[in-house]
């Protein structure tokens, strides 16, 4: 069985379907010194189906923003061009998943995790005392950590749908199995992504090392880690990994209270998982 290298990685992201024009001429726009946030914003208010979707996003309950935001600019205003464009690349990126994939990979539960994880995410980071684009680099980061996943069930059904039966039948992290099938593990896979979409460096950091909380220093990777493991012990959605990992000591002493603890906390998250539920569906 043939690994998965970085080369045949982007080979098989070019053939997803491609990101809409508008969000190609917004992440074409962002790396271009010269560009104005109003070139930005006028090529998202171009594209009537983007402009609903980020602010669908931005006003749901799971999203958090106090006050309804009702246009791109306002949105610009209130939490920055980079989180529009990230917002705009995720938003795009998760309407790229293949319902009918060959792995039987659930989509919906796996959005649905995607998205609980996304707004805990910026719950946590909104309490570490983080700037308002770093939570909003939360979000962002908790929508597409698993997001290779969605390439191995689109291009490896077959290796991904073995690596996914060996986590569940003998309870091992997902993560493991796929490098036995695969080569190449889904937050190994993201980060690519995540460096091919130009996001942030901390934010791309953040997605390669959801698993291993132990490289670095990195507040964002913190907080997807914990939401992470929140949203599975909640049973919020699935994205096929069984294993809930135990909180790390200096994990611990980041949040200041250990799993269990942290969860009481945040307190009844049914409502973000409504939300989300509402969002997969609508």
């Amino acid at each position: 069985m043939a690994a998965l290298d970085h080369e045949k990685l982007i080979a098989y992201v070019e053939k997803m379907p491609a990101f809409p024009k508008s969000v190609q001429q917004v992440v074409h726009l962002s790396s271009d010194l010269n560009a104005s946030a109003k070139d930005i914003v006028h090529v998202i208010e171009c594209d009537p189906v983007m402009t609903v979707k980020i602010l669908k996003t931005i006003n749901s309950a799971f999203y958090g923003l106090p006050n309804k935001i009702t246009s791109v600019q306002r949105a610009v205003v209130h939490i920055g061009l980079n989180t529009i464009k990230n917002l705009a690349l995720a938003v795009a990126a998760m309407g790229m998943l293949n319902r009918k994939n060959k792995a039987h990979f659930n989509t919906d539960d796996f959005l649905l995790h995607a998205l609980t994880t996304a707004a805990i995410s910026r719950m946590l980071a909104e309490r570490m005392g983080l700037s308002s684009s770093e939570c909003s680099d939360g979000f962002v980061a908790g929508l597409l950590h698993d997001f290779g996943k969605a390439v191995f069930a689109e291009f490896m059904p077959e290796e991904f749908r073995s690596a996914l039966e060996k986590s569940k039948a003998l309870q091992l992290p997902l993560q493991q199995t796929e490098l036995e099938f695969i080569g190449l593990n889904h937050a190994q896979a993201g980060k690519i992504l995540a460096e091919k979409w130009s996001l942030s460096e901390p934010l791309s950091d953040a997605i390669a090392h959801h698993h291993s909380p132990e490289v670095g220093s990195n507040p964002l990777r913190d907080c997807i880690f914990a939401a992470n493991q929140i949203s599975k012990h909640l049973h919020f959605g699935n994205a096929g990994n069984p294993v809930i990992e135990p909180f790390p000591d200096f994990m611990i002493t980041r949040f200041g209270l250990p799993l269990v603890l942290l969860l009481d906390e945040l307190g009844d998250l049914h409502a973000v998982e409504n939300e989300a539920l509402a969002f997969v569906r609508g």
